[in-house]
């Protein structure tokens, strides 16, 4: 398609991030129509369409790696700032995390990153499924995740190992003896209300434990916080990564339910091969603070 509008680039970043023309015109300081015209610009250039117009607007395939394209400019060009003693604009790095990790471990990488700061960082919330598609279609640069398979592997250019998040199964005391009075059993599990967050993790530990195959009553909390008050507060059962509850459970503010058994979650930090100071500071610093925490 030619020589490159980064300027164009740059609105239909905007555009895409903003979800609308006239949110990203209102970033970018520009009109509206100057948005659309620049848009337009570069789809008569590529002879394809970028920006699926709707409610939010968002971008086609190839739109989508032309703004992966744009901001890889980005960072190797704030880079190269530093290398030549310029002032550096704090480039915005995006990337996918679970939200128990989020809970965990991942606030250690902060301090090495944000103090001085070093880049902008934008954390978006999601499961592993769809962090790994986030990272297939270039929204982020980089993810946690579950370990790889290998399709997994292909979708980015480095799957590094983290280590393994162990999570319990837990209950207060009074939730417990209402529902488990008998037990931790199949036959409780099929009434007792459970509280979910990642998509099928307690699915994959009733499959393991009990053998359930079957739909269970549960709510969905994706926010590791909102899960861990409504097992506090008496409302529900559910996981909790090993090291978060054992303070809770050393004080018998919660029981496990089913002691001496465990649901492993091997993690990896997958993310595309761009080597700036800053996606390399990224990097190690994320897989330090993964390994130092996680067995």
């Amino acid at each position: 398609m030619g020589s490159l509008d980064y300027r164009a680039l740059a609105v239909l970043d905007a555009v895409a991030s903003h979800g609308s023309f006239d949110k990203a015109a209102l970033a970018l300081g520009i009109t509206q129509s100057a948005v659309s015209q620049r848009i337009k610009a570069l789809e008569d250039a590529s002879g394809r369409l970028l920006i699926i117009r709707g409610q939010p607007a968002v971008p086609t395939g190839l739109g989508q790696r032309l703004i992966v394209h744009h901001r890889n400019v980005k960072l190797m060009e704030a880079s190269l700032d530093i290398d030549l003693g310029n002032s550096v604009s704090m480039p915005e790095i995006a990337i996918a995390i679970d939200a128990d990790s989020l809970a965990t471990w991942f606030p250690d990488t902060l301090p090495a990153l944000l103090a001085p700061p070093r880049c902008q960082l934008d954390v978006r919330l999601a499961d592993s499924d769809a962090a790994l598609q986030m990272v297939r279609d270039g929204s982020v640069f980089g993810c946690v995740a579950a370990a790889s398979t290998p399709a997994d592997a292909a979708a980015a250019t480095s799957v590094t190992p983290l280590g393994t998040l162990s999570y319990v199964c837990v209950a207060t005391p009074v939730f417990a003896g209402h529902w488990f009075g008998d037990g931790f059993s199949r036959e409780a599990v099929l009434l007792a209300p459970a509280v979910v967050g990642q998509h099928g993790l307690l699915a994959r530990f009733l499959s393991e434990q009990l053998g359930m195959r079957e739909p269970f009553p549960h709510h969905t909390l994706p926010v590791e916080s909102a899960r861990r008050a409504c097992l506090q507060n008496n409302l529900a059962y559910g996981l909790m990564p090993q090291r978060l509850a054992a303070q809770a459970l050393a004080t018998d503010r919660l029981v496990n339910l089913l002691p001496g058994r465990t649901l492993d979650l091997p993690l990896s930090w997958h993310a595309w091969a761009l080597d700036t100071p800053f996606t390399k500071l990224l990097s190690e610093q994320i897989i330090k603070a993964g390994r130092d925490y996680l067995d």
